[in-house]
């Protein structure tokens, strides 16, 4: 296999889909969110992280994301 197939591979198990169908954008972006979120932290617990550091890496990177929004920003 070359090295793009084993990315994908990779990303496949870890990566879960949110439905498109039959929800608002502000189900459909929170279960993205969600999604995304379970995903890294089934990966982070499998590469050997301890609940706590989950728990602390997660909350860190939401808090970071969260104190640098500007809403008049023209970036998404």
């Amino acid at each position: 296999m070359n090295k793009k197939s084993d990315d994908l591979s990779e990303h496949e198990i870890f990566v879960t889909e949110f439905p498109k169908e039959g929800f608002g954008i502000v189900d459909y972006l929170q279960g993205r969110v969600h999604f995304s979120v379970m995903d890294q932290m089934k990966l982070m617990h499998k590469s050997g992280m301890t609940h706590a550091q989950i728990k602390e890496t997660i909350l860190a990177s939401v808090t970071e994301i969260i104190d640098n929004f500007e809403p008049e920003s023209k970036s998404p």
